[in-house]
């Protein structure tokens, strides 16, 4: 079996906004919700095989400082999740064709971009 991506884990500033932006935008669901064993409040959400998790941090301060370029997300109907992205008050940008397929990008209200791809 080839490796996959099981979870990425991002600071953000409320962890229950940025999941249910997710669960909206993507069909996706919570799958897990509570403390983190790093403190702080921490949402799982994704699919059933793989998700993202969206901490908040007690101490902003103490938060582990990083760089994330995107997340890239797979979709089946890039113009139905875009026209999400829309009504969710987000601005899609960065619109590309190429082979194998089509994809947008869009930040979310803590900054963190997204890469929308579809293969179909």
């Amino acid at each position: 079996m080839a490796a996959q991506l099981e979870h990425a884990n991002i600071t953000v500033t409320d962890p229950d906004r940025t999941a249910q932006m997710l669960c909206d935008l993507f069909d996706w669901h919570v799958r897990w919700s509570g403390r983190s064993m790093l403190g702080g409040n921490t949402v799982h959400v994704g699919s059933d095989t793989d998700y993202i998790a969206v901490w908040a941090a007690e101490e902003p301060s103490k938060a582990p400082k990083g760089q994330l370029n995107h997340l890239g997300i797979l979709v089946d109907d890039l113009d139905a999740t875009e026209a999400r992205v829309v009504a969710a008050g987000l601005e899609p940008y960065n619109h590309m064709e190429y082979e194998p397929g089509r994809r947008f990008y869009f930040d979310d209200p803590d900054g963190v971009e997204y890469e929308v791809v579809s293969y179909g």
